[in-house]
């Protein structure tokens, strides 16, 4: 609400349909302006302007990086039908009364708009704008804000298609070899809509000395253009994890969902504002960086058609949860013969990583275990002892 005058006690905009809560491209936007005065006041033009634009703003050091786009300008200049107006259009309002002004205009066709949004650098935004000019005095400007969403179908083939990928990392530990992890991923599909589960498939083998923790995370990616400059912002929307992995083993998930939550649909169509998703599938290693994998996302408006997935994923969830997620472990191989043993049974490495693991500063957290040697074997035999007394000595290694 714009702060009135003395003159004006009443300038505001209501839509005709105030419980929508978006437009869609070809859509009427219609609504009207509610004028109301307390004193004879002459109005010489009330008009309405609509508008929609994409804005990209930040700092680079000292430079200020700036970009607009627009998207949709309309204006009118309205007239009020039961109220007769002067020669030059100015029209006198009575306090007293109430005026209203209606107004209506569609939206572009499918294509040439982009869906509202609000980031850290920049929005897209739509408004209505009505504009009361009086002589000898400065106009009144009222603005008010409406959402639009353009359909974005994932149900197309390319999106409903599977996708997945493999990653491995050597792992080193003072430039010394210390073996190497690998993780093997896919979902079902690219195409998904808010409060959707994701169905992970993946295995995850550990051959390191080291105790990692497989992980999987939504993330968003933000991209901002203006003054031939590029900024990406990056931000995890929502995670779910898994089991230790110690060294020599694995780990695999079957049907591990995770929850699409509630986010705006991908930005695909603007030049300066890019909204995308993926699916991070990664491993935490302590001491070293982290075994990344990608799955790209689309998340669109509306409802998928991949409810046979998103089904199998909510009957598998209780075995997964019953399993917690050691669906098929590698079993170690038979203990070695006791004569195999040697004598030098130190440790093979000085440093074990601590279970617990902190994702935000992945620095190498160790406890410093001492080595030792153990006691030399005693010697070791079995007596079979006979009736007559005399004792036999069995060697046994």
């Amino acid at each position: 609400m714009v702060a009135m005058t003395k003159k004006v006690k009443t300038f505001e905009i209501m839509f005709n349909d105030p419980s929508k809560v978006y437009y869609c491209s070809g859509d009427k936007v219609a609504g009207r302006i509610v004028v109301e005065v307390s004193e004879v006041t002459r109005v010489s033009a009330v008009k309405v302007i609509g508008i929609g634009s994409a804005k990209v703003e930040y700092m680079k050091g000292k430079q200020r990086c700036r970009e607009e786009m627009e998207y949709l300008k309309y204006e009118e200049t309205l007239r009020l039908d039961d109220q007769p107006a002067d020669t030059d259009g100015s029209v006198i309002l009575r306090p007293g009364n109430k005026y209203e002004y209606s107004f209506g205009f569609e939206l572009p066709v499918q294509g040439q708009l982009v869906s509202s949004y609000k980031g850290k650098f920049g929005y897209v935004q739509y408004y209505v704008k009505a504009l009361m000019e009086r002589p000898a005095q400065p106009a009144l400007e009222y603005k008010k804000h409406f959402e639009v969403e353009e359909p974005l179908d994932v149900n197309t083939p390319d999106l409903m298609s599977p996708t997945g990928g493999m990653k491995e990392k050597k792992v080193t530990c003072m430039f010394i070899p210390d073996g190497q992890v690998s993780l093997n991923a896919k979902i079902d599909r690219k195409g998904f809509c808010e409060g959707e589960e994701i169905c992970i498939d993946a295995k995850f083998e550990n051959t390191c000395s080291r105790i990692v923790v497989p992980k999987a995370a939504i993330i968003a990616k933000q991209t901002y253009q203006a003054n031939g400059r590029t900024k990406v912002f990056r931000q995890k929307l929502s995670s779910v994890r898994g089991n230790h992995i110690i060294s020599g083993m694995c780990d695999a998930w079957q049907g591990k969902t995770i929850r699409v939550p509630k986010i705006k649909p991908s930005i695909l169509g603007c030049n300066i504002i890019r909204v995308e998703y993926a699916l991070m599938i990664y491993m935490h290693i302590p001491g070293s960086d982290k075994l990344v994998l990608e799955l790209p996302l689309v998340i669109g408006s509306g409802t998928s058609s991949g409810m046979s997935s998103r089904t199998n994923s909510m009957s598998s969830q209780d075995g997964s949860q019953a399993s917690n997620s050691w669906v098929s472990l590698r079993m170690p191989s038979a203990p070695p013969s006791y004569c195999d043993i040697t004598r030098d049974c130190r440790l093979d490495t000085p440093l074990t990583p601590l279970l617990d693991d902190y994702d935000g500063g992945d620095s190498p957290i160790f406890m410093n275990a001492p080595a030792f040697q153990f006691p030399p074997l005693p010697a070791y035999s079995e007596v079979d002892e006979e009736y007559n007394g005399n004792a036999r000595m069995l060697p046994v290694c």
